[in-house]
């Protein structure tokens, strides 16, 4: 809606630039004008000039400018209208309306929204009587604070039909208005056509509001085998599902301030993080919408997707990843977090706290490794005809990218990621020492060490590394699943043994090809292709004598934890001078291969390195 400009003026002149940021920042008077530290940007000596008399500030440092309005708008994260409403009320003027059905439309959301603050209290207030025991005690037993749950306004609704009816009738409040407000239900058919009923009943409920923190809806948890287990408002005038984040009013300023911002799936995961002190979102159903990334995105410029580790999550990121491929802008995208499978953050928080957590985050990956990932499992790349199919779907998909600069940069990481299939993979083995010698036409072995010489030592070490590197392909063998964290990480650990290095290359090929494959079908694959004996002797019972976790009857917890700690002994070492090559020759060489095997020791590093802290947490 378009503001008459003498209104714009007269805000202006009302609310000085100096008043806005004075409340934020020490303002330093020089002369008429005023300096203070800049907030966006990492400031270290006042940088930031206001001008009141010509109502602009600039920053000679960064290059912020702008009036007050944008101002609001910059530090605080707000919409244009937003900004000018928060203004407004500061100056004690009123917004005014377009046409009489604008203003009138807009008293009538505004009395809606009365009724559902006027609800929210009344909710508020149930959790903490006799009848909302059994909710009260479902938050604490969930680790939430009393400071939590006041911020976020949890309530409790009454199993009682007419509990909030009744409430809201002594307020003065006619039914109509609450069925309006999609807080009561009125049935059109069936044995109860024509009563009302309330719409949330004997559920913990999650109050839902704007950017602004009104309330504007609610969500609503069954306790219990009831069914729906998550029961949402219905879309009124105030309220439409696919337009609002949960949690945004209350993450919006320190996600504004960091720079990071988690979309999670659910309340209870937004609230958990919120706890930890980790800004975060969830949309109000599987998926993100189109309108709510471009929400994410006046926040912060790449939020990072973290659904549940499990089928339906990770489909839901798929999803994720579709709608925003279109919409991507310069320096405008998504993250995306794959959790441990059966975690959430919620859990995940709770166990390991804000710096297990923000670990995670840190080696969250970006949109493109997800696309790709995403197409590579849709089928398999093991014959030409596939592989030339797997290529065409990713071209179909940067072809939907409607920003020009971001099509091009993406179709150059795409093409370059599929010259590196096309290339033969690198075969570098190291040479160990002769272990004897041809003379005179016949056979030599080599001496025999004295017990505790350091060649015999280094024999043992050899023994012992060469097991390690057998129960590492063990355990991944009798626990393919495994490979969905941690397959990066092997693909860039290359073994001593040239025979197990093969057999490693092999077992990623494979499930690459059917990453379904269970550990039979993976056995199986492997003795085809001439494996028999080597798979008996890896998973025979005297080689997994002292490594239970590497057996089939190891839970998937207790085979992670110790393949990560195997992997962690084994290839730290090397994963880390293979990160610093890699750095050397994206100094050197800037190519996008270069960066990309960068990216790529830097994820398998931080799978291990993630791993362990988590395990050593638990």
């Amino acid at each position: 809606m378009a503001l008459p400009q003498g209104f714009l003026d007269e805000l202006r002149d009302r609310v000085s630039v100096s008043s806005v940021v004075g409340r934020r920042h020490q303002l330093i008077r020089k002369g008429r004008e005023f300096v203070s530290l800049c907030p966006f940007h990492s400031d270290s000596k006042p940088s930031l000039n206001i001008v009141d008399d010509k109502g602009f500030y600039h920053c000679f440092a960064c290059g912020a400018h702008g009036d007050v309005i944008k101002f609001v708008m910059e530090s605080e994260g707000l919409g244009f209208m937003e900004a000018v409403e928060q203004l407004a009320a500061q100056a004690g003027l009123d917004v005014p309306k377009e046409t009489p059905e604008e203003r009138q439309k807009a008293e009538r959301k505004r009395t809606l929204q009365d009724v559902v603050d006027l609800a929210c209290r009344w909710y508020e207030r149930q959790l903490h009587t006799a009848a909302g025991d059994t909710g009260r005690h479902y938050l604490k037993d969930r680790g939430l604070k009393d400071d939590t749950i006041a911020r976020f306004r949890l309530g409790w609704a009454p199993e009682d039909r007419k509990a909030l009816q009744r409430a809201m009738k002594a307020e003065g409040v006619e039914v109509d208005v609450l069925v309006e407000a999609g807080l009561v239900k009125r049935y059109d058919d069936g044995p109860r056509a024509g009563e009302t009923g309330d719409y949330m009943r004997g559920r913990v409920l999650f109050p839902i509001t704007d950017r602004r923190g009104r309330v504007i809806a609610f969500g609503g948890r069954v306790l219990g085998d009831g069914q729906p287990k998550y029961l949402n408002s219905p879309d009124t005038p105030l309220f439409h599902k696919g337009r609002v984040l949960y949690g945004l009013a209350q993450a919006r300023e320190a996600a504004h301030k960091s720079g990071t911002l988690v979309v999670a799936e659910g309340y209870m995961d937004v609230i958990a993080l919120a706890q930890a002190g980790i800004p975060a979102v969830a949309p109000l159903g599987t998926a993100l919408t189109e309108d709510q990334i471009a929400e994410l995105w006046k926040i912060v410029p790449e939020p990072i997707v973290c659904f549940d580790g499990d089928t339906a999550g990770q489909r839901a990121a798929a999803r994720a990843c579709e709608r925003a491929l279109p919409m991507l802008q310069p320096g405008h995208s998504l993250r995306f977090v794959a959790l441990p499978e059966g975690e959430d953050p919620d859990s995940l928080t709770r166990r390991d706290g804000p710096a297990g957590f923000n670990k995670l985050l840190e080696a969250a990956e970006p949109l493109v490794d997800r696309l790709w990932a995403i197409e590579a499992a849709a089928g398999a790349t093991d014959t030409p005809e596939r592989r030339a199919d797997f290529w065409r779907r990713l071209r179909d998909r940067v072809k939907a990218i409607a920003d020009r600069t971001v099509q091009q940069s993406y179709a150059d990481e795409v093409e370059a990621r599929i010259a590196a299939m096309r290339r033969p993979p690198e075969r570098r083995f190291e040479r160990g020492a002769a272990r004897g010698s041809f003379r005179g036409g016949k056979w030599s072995p080599p001496p025999v060490e004295p017990s505790g010489s350091r060649a015999a030592r280094a024999r043992v070490d050899m023994v012992l590394g060469r097991r390690q590197q057998q129960l590492i392909l063990a355990t991944v063998i009798h626990h393919p699943g495994l490979l969905d964290e941690l397959g990066e990480t092997l693909a860039h650990l290359e073994l001593d043994d040239q025979f197990l290095d093969k057999l490693r290359r092999e077992i990623l090929e494979i499930t690459e090809a059917d990453p379904d494959l269970d550990a039979a079908g993976l056995a199986s694959h492997l003795k085809a292709l001439g494996y028999s004996d080597t798979v008996n002797g890896l998973l025979g019972a005297e080689a997994l004598s002292h490594a239970a976790f590497a057996r089939p009857s190891a839970t998937h917890s207790e085979a992670r934890a110790g393949l990560i700690e195997l992997v962690s002994r084994v290839g730290r070492g090397r994963l880390e001078r293979q990160l610093a090559d890699a750095r050397r020759d994206v100094e050197e060489t800037m190519d996008e291969t270069s960066w990309n095997r960068l990216l790529g020791l830097q994820r398998a590093l931080a799978a291990i390195t993630v791993g362990a802290s988590l395990e050593d947490a638990g």
